[in-house]
């Protein structure tokens, strides 16, 4: 896929894309939502503008440290006042009808969700996104919804902290450390919340720098989800004579090798 340096915006570490294609089996999939499902970065650059205006904090303060942090996380540092929920939700929902346009699918994203419900796998989203904020993306992109959804609202503390992806593996039935989650997430502080909640992870180079990404120690390292693709999806008859399943079995292929 190319090697990565600064002139392409991926980083300056030396290495490529070029790692061999492996087939992995686990037995749940957690996905972030933005830079990983989607990309809304145009989106939310034009957001914090409007917002910044609004608390009187430069949006450049504001991006520096909100990409996969829950608003009210960052509010709660820059202004208080409106850190609530009501405001947050209000403000979050208003985002997707604004500036529809300006969101885009990750490659690779809507052929593996598709994949997966044709195959009844068991997937969630989790992102520090608001409900608000998650179901008008999907809706403005058209991209599928997911029968688990886990949001800001959902926990006490927001990334790095891993209570969101333990309660997304409390959603799939998956809290044994015996049971395989895969996590895909492109930012450092959701790379490290899935790490602490016992999961593998992918972190996709979408929002970050490819040493960003790395720093957060995932397991893989691809540009996007056209790296990913899903091979098998085994079952078997569980004690309610129902078919369950045992393993999800993926391709990861071109992720990132660090040549020193």
């Amino acid at each position: 896929m190319g090697s990565t340096d600064a002139s392409n915006g991926r980083g300056a570490i030396g290495g490529d894309y070029t790692a061999p294609a492996v087939q992995v089996t686990f037995d749940g999939l957690l996905f972030d939502m933005d830079g990983t499902i989607i990309d809304s970065t145009a989106a939310v650059e034009k957001h914090w503008a409007a917002i910044g205006d609004d608390i009187g904090v430069s949006p450049e303060v504001i991006l520096q440290t909100s990409h996969g942090r829950r608003s009210i996380d960052i509010l709660k540092i820059l202004a208080p006042e409106k850190a609530t929920w009501e405001y947050v939700q209000h403000m979050e929902g208003r985002l997707p009808k604004l500036y529809g346009d300006d969101a885009v699918e990750i490659p690779g994203a809507r052929s593996l969700l598709l994949d997966l419900i044709s195959k009844s796998a068991p997937w969630a989203i989790v992102t520090s996104g608001t409900i608000p904020l998650v179901t008008g993306w999907l809706g403005v992109l058209d991209l599928p919804h997911p029968e688990h959804l886990i949001t800001a609202e959902s926990v006490e503390n927001g990334k790095p902290d891993p209570a969101c992806y333990n309660l997304g593996r409390t959603r799939l039935s998956l809290t044994s450390p015996d049971k395989q989650v895969l996590v895909f997430e492109d930012s450092p502080a959701g790379i490290r919340s899935g790490k602490a909640a016992g999961c593998k992870v992918i972190g996709l180079v979408t929002s970050h720098t490819v040493e960003q990404v790395l720093s957060a120690e995932p397991d893989w390292v691809v540009i996007d989800l056209s790296s990913v693709k899903l091979v098998d999806v085994s079952t078997a008859v569980g004690e309610n004579g129902k078919q369950v399943v045992t393993g999800i079995t993926l391709e990861i292929k071109d992720a990132f090798v660090v040549r020193k």
